[in-house]
């Protein structure tokens, strides 16, 4: 994923809309990395482990994850409000704790689309490793978006891994996987795209 942050910004989507000079780019090169399809299917949290960089030259270059989470369509007011959440925690030239905090919204009633809600994430960069539920006190650094461009989501569907000792298990766990992606992009869009329903 790749896009800019807005130093001394706090609002992702003000920033997105800023042509400030202090705006910096920044790009998220990440593995998810998910242990376990039946404990994760079944967690609400969905959750599962990151790994990869984050680059940015104003920060120190190309800087390693040194934890992350991925949290995937977690409700965040109803069923048909889901979103995806990211969480980074690395360190900048000078080794100083950071967290680069995302979010990416999945609405039913978003005018973007589906395409947009999935491969957009707002982004904000803290000071310090913060977990989730100390973000609201947080010293924030930099805001902004970044997306994943449409050649880099095909090149992304090419890198899909799966454990299992055989490979109907592997066709299998993938086919799980899809079907709860998929399945839930449908619960929250299938509304706005047919004009009725039987059901």
């Amino acid at each position: 994923m790749v896009g800019r942050v807005v130093f001394g910004e706090t609002d992702c989507r003000k920033a997105e809309s800023s042509a400030d000079r202090a705006a910096a780019d920044l790009a998220l090169h990440v593995t998810v990395d998910v242990h376990g399809i039946d404990r994760f299917l079944s967690d609400p949290e969905h959750e599962a482990g990151l790994r990869g960089e984050v680059h940015c030259e104003e920060l120190g270059g190309r800087l390693p994850v040194e934890r992350g989470t991925f949290q995937l369509f977690v409700e965040h007011t109803d069923p048909q409000h889901l979103r995806m959440r990211y969480r980074v925690h690395f360190r900048d030239r000078a080794g100083h704790p950071l967290t680069l905090s995302g979010y990416k919204d999945v609405s039913e009633d978003s005018r973007l689309g589906v395409w947009k809600d999935t491969t957009v994430l707002h982004t904000r960069v803290l000071r310090g490793h913060v977990g989730a539920e100390e973000e609201p006190g947080a010293e924030p650094v930099a805001a902004g978006t970044v997306r994943i461009r449409p050649a880099d989501f095909l090149k992304q569907l090419t890198t899909f891994r799966v454990e299992a000792p055989t490979l109907p298990g592997r066709v299998t766990t993938l086919g799980r996987f899809g079907q709860f992606f998929l399945g839930k992009l449908w619960d929250v869009y299938a509304q706005n795209v047919l004009p009725w329903s039987p059901l």
